[in-house]
């Protein structure tokens, strides 16, 4: 059952994301980049659904990580703090003090997803796998970056992306990443690998053919 589950699950991801870019880039973009937070709550649902044997210190290490990325945010947003100077968009959803809710959740995702394939392939080693966990976020971060403002997500001053947000990124990795390494006994793989490429794919057809 739990391996039907997955494939079904796999299956929604690839769906959700390949039919999303189409949608954006042949049929209406203004229809698709409003759907944002439907893809996030959803791909965040089954994100939770694929866990491993899920316990309550899980729990404590996703409140925690987005708990982190709503107030490096916040100090983002407010304060032209560790990312630089930018504001969000409309399509991220609704705001508080200029932070949507929406941005928490996909820290957690872009966290879950790149710790589970860091921890599978450097599992031996707890630094390096931190490390390349946060690495793998800003990789994936690069390829988001000039496609946000054309989405509505959102937007730095004079649309210049600057090093900051970078190694912000990859400080803030660090922090999250870490905290998925204590609190997740057992990480998840096959899900997780599958979601990774599926955004990556997502935001290489944006950039590519849009």
């Amino acid at each position: 059952m739990k391996i039907l589950n997955k494939k079904i699950s796999v299956f929604l991801i690839w769906l959700i994301h390949i039919s999303g870019a189409l949608g954006l880039l042949y049929y209406d973009i203004i229809f698709f980049a409003a759907l944002t937070p439907i893809n996030l709550y959803l791909t965040a649902l089954l994100l939770m659904i694929n866990q491993k044997n899920p316990k309550f210190k899980q729990l404590i290490g996703i409140g925690l990580i987005f708990f982190i990325g709503i107030i490096v945010e916040y100090l983002g947003v407010n304060y032209n703090l560790i990312f630089g100077e930018y504001e969000y968009g409309k399509n991220m959803g609704p705001k508080f003090f200029g932070v949507p809710f929406l941005i928490g959740i996909n820290w957690i995702i872009i966290t879950l997803t790149a710790g589970g394939i860091a921890n599978t392939i450097l599992k031996k080693n707890k630094y390096l796998t931190v490390i390349f966990g946060a690495i793998l976020m800003v990789f994936l971060d690069f390829f988001i970056e000039p496609v946000a403002p054309v989405l509505d997500f959102w937007e730095f001053e004079g649309n210049i992306v600057p090093i900051s947000n970078y190694t912000g990124w990859l400080f803030t990795g660090i922090l999250t990443q870490s905290i998925y390494y204590i609190t997740f006994k057992e990480k998840e793989f096959s899900f997780s690998i599958n979601l990774y490429s599926a955004i990556l794919v997502f935001f290489l057809l944006l950039n590519l053919l849009g």
